[in-house]
């Protein structure tokens, strides 16, 4: 059994140009629950503007973090400890 992990961010301009920091949160993420839980989880990022971008359910804010389709965390950090704390209600 595998956990779906979905991140949904967008990129950021700033005066340095654009920056891809959710993007970076997301990669970072990834390799602490994988170090944790192995390829049981599996942890993906999109940008908003992606083709392939899941549907953003009404009333969130980026980033959007979704646990198996479920809205976990809207308009705040990326949390490991969150996202972990989850999982192990999952049974992971």
């Amino acid at each position: 059994m595998t956990v779906q992990v979905h991140i949904i961010g967008a990129p950021t301009a700033c005066q340095d140009g654009i920056k891809e920091t959710w993007r970076e949160i997301a990669g970072w993420a990834a390799k602490q629950l994988r170090a944790r839980f192995g390829e049981a989880v599996q942890v993906k990022y999109y940008d908003l503007f992606d083709p392939d971008c899941p549907s953003m359910p009404p009333d969130t804010q980026l980033p959007c973090v979704l646990v198996n389709g479920q809205v976990l965390s809207s308009g705040e950090k990326v949390s490991v400890p969150a996202i972990r704390k989850r999982l192990q209600e999952l049974g992971f």
